[in-house]
């Protein structure tokens, strides 16, 4: 268990394998009564969805699922205004919980249902992806898309609590597990470069979900998020640094549609970029690009995206939730857990970087 100390309130975060069974009784733990309304896209409900409400049933939760077609273009205000529809139906209450059963896509979503809904009711996050157990469900980013940008619209709201069932990993499609590695990779940059001597070491068993190896290294970068977000709730400052490479990676979303590219892999791309950024203004060692370059090999992670528009991408960038002052902060490295925020790079020498990453 995991100890998440936010200005907004504390949470736990249970990471282990079968974790999902015990969802009713560890909700009772935290203190959450009546009913329990969980929100998973259709193919994760196929999945997981009897399991969460067998648990919340036996807990003597009232239960239902919405559901809503997978993929980050689900994301948007149209699926939220039909989740609002949906818990108005089932006379949903202040005290009701709801239940975000997924990938990032299901926690922003509830989370920014759940913040919004009746001005707010409790909510519990339960990933059941590699990406969101080691990132999105933890912190209290929630929000959805706009057609111009990534989560511009959105809120800071914490779970009361988080369920991390590693044994669902099994059932992931390999691009969906391997996207995952993406933010696993970027932390032990940032902050944690041992880890990245396990990932490169263990790559083999991490990608064939060895229970044991799996979950502790999902706890670990589970214990790095939490320790950021206690420091820095709101992104005033520390937390920042867990943007490496999604300036460019959320652009690169934004200009696709939210269709055909993952997030994982346009966060690789991402950082590729940020690496060479960082090279070419002399604070970012050559060999951490070529680390990345490697274990991004290692784990099936693009390095570019061929075929994109270099202007719609600055265009997006410029829209960047980091932006100050209409100046873009970049996360760069000055070494391996020695990252740095910079404005004042060059738009031109950006521009070149980019133009390399979709040519």
């Amino acid at each position: 268990m995991i100890r998440v100390r936010a200005a907004s309130g504390s949470y736990d975060v249970h990471c282990r394998w079968g974790a999902l069974d015990d969802l009713g009784p560890l909700m009772r733990d935290a203190g959450l009564t009546g009913a329990a309304f969980v929100v998973a896209d259709e193919a994760v409900a196929k999945v997981a969805a009897e399991r969460a409400l067998a648990s919340l049933a036996a807990a003597g939760f009232e239960t239902g699922v919405f559901t809503f077609a997978p993929g980050e273009a689900s994301k948007s205000l149209d699926t939220v205004r039909a989740a609002y529809d949906w818990l108005l139906d089932r006379r949903a209450e202040r005290g009701s919980s709801v239940v975000a059963l997924g990938g990032g896509v299901a926690g922003d979503l509830a989370g920014f249902v759940a913040a919004t809904y009746l001005r707010g009711v409790p909510f519990v996050q339960v990933p059941t992806s590699l990406l969101a157990m080691v990132d999105a469900s933890i912190g209290g980013k929630v929000g959805v898309d706009h057609p111009r940008g990534k989560n511009l619209i959105g809120a800071f709201y914490p779970p009361r609590l988080v369920v991390q069932d590693t044994s669902l990993l099994a059932s992931l499609p390999p691009r969906a597990l391997r996207e995952g590695f993406a933010e696993v990779i970027k932390h032990g940059l940032i902050m944690d470069p041992p880890m990245l001597d396990l990932l490169e070491r263990e790559a083999r068993r991490l990608l064939a979900i060895e229970p044991e190896l799996i979950t502790d290294v999902v706890a670990r970068n589970a214990a790095l998020k939490a320790q950021v977000v206690s420091e820095d709730e709101r992104e005033g400052g520390r937390r920042a640094i867990l943007n490496y490479g999604h300036t460019l990676g959320h652009a690169i979303e934004a200009v696709s549609g939210y269709r055909g590219i993952l997030h994982g892999e346009a966060i690789s791309a991402g950082m590729m970029a940020a690496a060479e950024i960082g090279r070419r203004i002399g604070i970012t060692p050559a060999h951490i690009g070529e680390r990345q370059r490697a274990l991004f090999g290692r784990y099936g992670l693009p390095l570019r995206h061929q075929g994109l528009d270099v202007d719609a991408l600055l265009a997006a960038i410029a829209l960047d939730k980091k932006v100050a002052a209409k100046r873009v902060r970049w996360v760069l490295l000055e070494d391996l857990g020695r990252p740095v925020l910079r404005d004042d790079v060059d738009p031109a020498l950006v521009r070149d970087v980019i133009r390399d990453l979709v040519a």
